[in-house]
């Protein structure tokens, strides 16, 4: 028989897109293209509604799904048999196929067929029914169930024929970098890589921006937060990191501040000097992944207190998740173990025992005006930040 092995990619939202359609696909192949570097070499085709993976040489189809469906844009994967004979006994020998991959004793099956090529003599009905048919011959212990059945056989008449049953579902959303472009402030903690993660599936290309403050934090904790930009970038596509050295300024705000106050001033400076490193890269929007109530600087007062510090928006997508779902997103996308790592962060190293936690915008933006020297502190910390590519 006259298989070939190819990797089915759908898409979703963007088949929404109308004329600006095109562009969309594009981005989400460049994407896909990323991620699937190292492990082959691929072409990938566009059908429609879905793209196709091929590769002249034999490649491993686990590892190009998993690489494949974790991309934003992408709503599901599956191999698949690539069939240009599309008589009824090449249709079940490859559906045989399939099912063989995934066979267990008493499982239960169904066929689905999508008649795109209209010349076809048989309806998808009967295509469905005659292959079910067979496969029961087959595999007499599966059971039939078009409701909910464990195992689904589908077969796609196009120019070509597709059968493919083991379809791994994507996450959906937009291609990254398809909305524009953000500064995530990417801390070492659960939190922010899971903001940086929702925002980037509705197409916000991300940039980070860390904080280190030598030597009061080590290099393993920023070893640990470009190991978080590194699993976000599976995701989220190139992530630029910029690090930046923070100590001067949190020095400058320890000499001058209230204690407890500290943490808010602390706050207002990292989006002040987020907004700088924005505007240098044309980047439209602050990330953070501040949950409100959590701690004190995410009060509604202290939000409040720390939003007036940019002059961009500032998206949090985290704003009403409770801990509990952060942590389940975090285990799901790959980052919460390196997230738990035990290397401190800036943020915790000048941290008042009796934080504010209704601070007033106006008080705080009045002491924070009275520092000499803040505001260039903070403009050669951004100047001269350390840049990574991911």
């Amino acid at each position: 028989m006259n298989f070939e092995d190819v990797v089915i990619v759908k898409y979703g939202e963007i088949a929404l897109r109308g004329k600006n359609r095109s562009i969309y696909e594009n981005m989400l192949i460049k994407s896909i293209k990323k991620n699937l570097d190292g492990i082959g070499d691929f072409y990938i085709r566009k059908e429609q509604g879905r793209f196709v993976v091929e590769s002249k040489d034999a490649f491993d189809d686990a590892a190009v799904i998993s690489r494949a469906s974790c991309v934003f844009g992408v709503v599901a994967a599956a191999t698949a048999k690539r069939l240009k004979e599309q008589d009824m006994g090449t249709l079940k020998a490859a559906a045989r196929l399939c099912v063989e991959r995934q066979y267990k004793p008493g499982v239960t099956f169904r066929v689905a067929t999508r008649r795109a090529n209209k010349t076809y003599p048989l309806t998808s009905d009967k295509i469905s029914a005659e292959i079910g048919e067979y496969l029961l011959e087959q595999f007499p212990d599966m059971k039939v169930d078009l409701k909910s059945a464990e195992l689904v056989v589908k077969i796609e008449l196009r120019n070509d024929a597709y059968v493919y049953s083991d379809e791994v579902r994507g996450p959906g959303g937009l291609p990254p970098g398809s909305a524009g472009k953000g500064v995530l402030l990417l801390s070492g903690g659960i939190d922010s890589p899971v903001a940086g993660y929702l925002a980037a599936k509705r197409g916000i290309g991300l940039m980070a921006v860390y904080f280190h403050a030598p030597p009061y934090t080590s290099e393993r904790a920023r070893e640990k937060v470009l190991d978080l930009a590194r699993q976000l970038a599976l995701s989220v596509g190139q992530i630029e990191v910029m690090v930046v050295n923070v100590t001067p300024v949190q020095i400058r705000l320890a000499e001058a501040a209230p204690p407890e106050k500290m943490t808010i001033m602390l706050k207002r400076a990292m989006l002040k000097m987020a907004e700088m490193a924005a505007r240098k890269t044309g980047a439209l929007a602050l990330i953070t992944g501040d949950s409100v109530g959590q701690v004190a600087s995410q009060t509604l007062h202290s939000l409040n207190a720390t939003s007036s510090a940019a002059s961009c928006p500032i998206i949090r997508p985290l704003s009403c998740f409770d801990k509990y779902e952060i942590v389940n997103i975090a285990k799901k996308i790959g980052t919460y173990d390196i997230s738990i790592r035990p290397y401190e962060d800036c943020c915790t190293v000048f941290l008042p025992k009796n934080p504010e936690t209704k601070p007033k915008e106006s008080i705080i933006a009045s002491i924070e005006s009275n520092i000499t020297g803040l505001t260039e502190l903070m403009e050669e910390a951004v100047a001269t930040a350390e840049k990574y590519e991911m």
